[in-house]
């Protein structure tokens, strides 16, 4: 049997985790004093409620070797392969982490670099689990992630410079100048880090943007998992992109998933960003 966990960076909760037959194991989430458990005993909703309401960000930390190793323990037990899929390990020690837990089960344990986060995670988990039900290998599916996963694209809209200021990813005056004049970075996991691609002035010309982005990058191969995020306690900006992105999506597809970001991306997002992630063509 094959068994696939995943870390919540990739904004998987653990009812969805339950549903789609995965494991979950969470990064931890601090406001001041308060820890969580992101995904399990925090929600995307409740997570931007306090990120709103906090002067300052929050800390999020990394899955650590711990924990990787007391969740392979239980999930080989009954002799079960697994496969862990994590965070781009640019952004986190979370997959160095896995790859030292993963030493102590005898090659039960397989780990892969997503290279990417938030829902570019969660379409090369949906892309395994596919794979999973062809029957092949715990082999073949680690060869054949590891070789699709650079096809993936993960493009974003950022609403505020705010968090970025926040988080010293960029500077006061940058941020300041930014918030005046309603600029909108447009922004991507290349090669798993994040790329800042472009800025425009207004919702309508990001989104105009982000969709020449998507051309660019050879457009959407339906055939291959795809989603689109937002972040935030309201979706009017996704549904927004929806409109403005019309030509993406007509005629190729009847059902676009949409999922809420989480905290590992949120933190430095913040609210109103909107997302994009699938396979080129």
């Amino acid at each position: 049997m094959i068994k696939i966990i995943i870390d919540s960076a990739s904004d998987i909760v653990k009812s969805e985790a339950d549903d789609m037959g995965i494991y979950l194991v969470p990064m931890k989430v601090r406001f001041g004093d308060e820890e969580y458990s992101d995904g399990i005993d925090l929600s995307h909703k409740e997570f931007f409620e306090k990120l709103i309401e906090s002067a300052e960000l929050p800390q999020t930390s990394q899955v650590n070797e711990y924990s990787w190793e007391e969740s392979f323990g239980e999930l080989t037990a009954d002799g079960s392969e697994v496969i862990a899929i994590t965070i781009s390990s640019k952004l986190s020690g979370t997959y160095s982490s896995a790859v030292k837990a993963a030493k102590k089960f005898g090659g039960k344990v397989h780990v892969v670099d997503s290279i990417q986060a938030c829902i570019g995670e969660r379409v090369l988990l949906e892309y395994a689990l596919r794979l999973v039900n062809e029957g092949k290998s715990a082999a073949d599916i680690v060869k054949e992630l590891n070789d699709k996963k650079h096809k993936i694209q993960l493009l974003a809209v950022l609403d505020t410079l705010k968090y970025l200021r926040k988080g010293g990813r960029i500077s006061s005056v940058a941020a300041i100048a930014g918030e005046l004049l309603s600029i909108k970075p447009v922004i991507s996991v290349t090669k798993g880090e994040i790329k800042l691609l472009g800025k425009a002035m207004g919702s309508k010309k990001s989104n105009n943007l982000l969709n020449q982005l998507v051309d660019k990058c050879g457009g959407i191969d339906f055939d291959m998992p795809y989603a689109l995020a937002y972040s935030g306690l309201s979706d009017t900006y996704l549904q927004k992109y929806l409109n403005d992105s019309e030509h993406l999506w007509k005629d190729k597809t009847e059902f676009i998933p949409s999922h809420m970001i989480g905290s590992t991306i949120g933190t430095h997002a913040g609210p109103n960003a909107i997302a994009v992630s699938f396979f080129a063509k």
